[in-house]
């Protein structure tokens, strides 16, 4: 009998084991094959709001004679940050940990294998679904110099600015060690990283560029609100993988997410709607589709961290204010950003980052205060920082990007390449049919 206990105990020791390599396992990163399939989802969605979706939001607004040049620029941006992001600008927003960039330990892709692993995701999907924020952001800035940029200055200024300015911020507020992810900053999607970022530098462009001939006397109507509209329905549509893509995995989170997302863009597509509606006199497509996109701004740094009523709150307030910040404010500066992408992506992102700080509170519907936080005064400080670090890092390297290139072979077209519009003067193309 005695001899038989040690057996037994060997025996429960080893069913002990057993039971716990599931445990074991799960410890290390290991792929999950739904988490996988929702990222190669989201990442596909992210795509398709740069193309087709922005590009056709942007170019029904201009007018016929430049349909194509915005429809080209935001191809070959395209095209461009693809490449970019491939030789070194994932090694600078994700290649290490420092706090101001990732060094170029991933330069080339270095390491990027079909086994290693981004968490419970491929790394080259977490690669791929990084490089399309990197697509969308600077193409989102095209809507400020819309039909007077020369083509050559503005692929010179994307790629230098994406350099500079893109991947050094995305790497401070998502990348290991970011200075600002480490302070607690809460911007789920990038609200500081895309939207600020590339409002701020549309209007430094604009200011630079000066006002499109014309400008504000001469009438400068959108040419086709249809494609506007599809566009802005690609968008929300492309949003979910944006926003409920950027929890990297197929969980609760991600759902919220998605839930938020729908609300606060409904929301803010109805204040616009309806402000315009009071002050006008008539609701219009251009109004609701610009209003749903400063929604779908304003709940991006937002998107993991509120609840469905602080997305209400969210939508509300970002209708508010980007429909005055790109009519009345706009009007009074007097400023000629063509496409309004300083009046709903900075502001709406500003909005969003900021009430961020508030509605994440767990007694407002939350989750709770980012890592090392108590408090909501905390938590408006952070969110403050990032968005003025935010605003003028960008401001400044963009005016000095700007006066470079300006300097070397001009930022505009001339008045007669203006006058005739891009599409003829940089393509030799037209957009539509005379």
């Amino acid at each position: 009998m005695k001899s038989f206990i040690p057996n037994r105990l060997i025996i429960a020791s080893i069913a002990v084991v057993i039971g716990l390599l599931p445990s074991l396992v799960l410890a290390q990163d290991t792929l999950s094959s739904g988490d996988t399939a929702w990222m190669l989802t989201s990442t596909a969605l992210v795509l398709f709001m740069t193309i087709p979706g922005l590009s056709l939001f942007y170019a029904g607004m201009v007018r016929s004679k430049n349909i194509l040049s915005v429809l080209m620029q935001c191809f070959a941006i395209t095209a461009l940050m693809t490449i970019l992001w491939v030789l070194y600008g994932y090694s600078i927003a994700f290649g290490g940990e420092g706090p101001y960039w990732g060094g170029l330990d991933k330069i080339f892709l270095n390491g990027l294998s079909v086994d290693s692993l981004s968490g419970t995701i491929p790394e080259s999907v977490f690669m791929t679904f990084q490089m399309t924020f990197a697509i969308i952001t600077p193409a989102l800035i095209v809507g400020a110099f819309a039909e007077r940029m020369k083509f050559s200055a503005m692929l010179w200024f994307m790629a230098i600015w994406f350099t500079v300015v893109y991947a050094p911020i995305a790497h401070w507020v998502w990348g290991d060690g970011g200075w600002l992810g480490g302070r607690g900053i809460l911007d789920f999607a990038g609200g500081t990283v895309v939207h600020i970022n590339a409002g701020i530098a549309g209007l430094v462009a604009a200011l630079m560029l000066g006002k499109r001939n014309g400008y504000p006397k001469t009438m400068m109507s959108p040419h086709n609100l249809g494609y506007t509209i599809i566009g802005a329905s690609m968008l929300w549509v492309g949003w979910f993988g944006f926003n409920a893509g950027s929890e990297l995995a197929a969980d609760g989170t991600a759902g919220m997410a998605m839930v938020v997302t729908q609300i606060a863009t409904a929301a803010a597509a109805l204040t616009w709607m309806s402000i315009e509606w009071m002050i006008h006199g008539k609701p219009s497509v251009l109004g609701i589709a610009s209003g749903a996109v400063g929604g779908l701004v304003a709940i991006t740094p937002a998107s993991g961290a509120v609840g469905p009523m602080g997305a209400l709150a969210i939508g509300f307030a970002s209708g508010i204010g980007c429909f005055f910040a790109a009519t009345k404010i706009k009007r009074m500066l007097g400023y000629d950003d063509s496409l309004d992408v300083f009046g709903v992506h900075a502001v709406g992102g500003i909005i969003g980052a900021m009430l961020t700080g508030i509605f994440c509170a767990e007694s407002l519907g939350g989750v709770g205060f980012g890592e090392g936080i108590t408090d909501m005064g905390g938590q408006l400080a952070v969110q403050g920082l990032g968005v003025v670090v935010t605003a003028v890092y960008t401001a400044v390297l963009s005016f000095v990007i700007l006066k470079i290139i300006d300097m070397i072979i001009g930022l505009r077209v001339n008045e007669e390449q203006e006058n005739e519009g891009l599409d003829l003067a940089l393509h030799d193309e037209r957009g539509y049919i005379l």
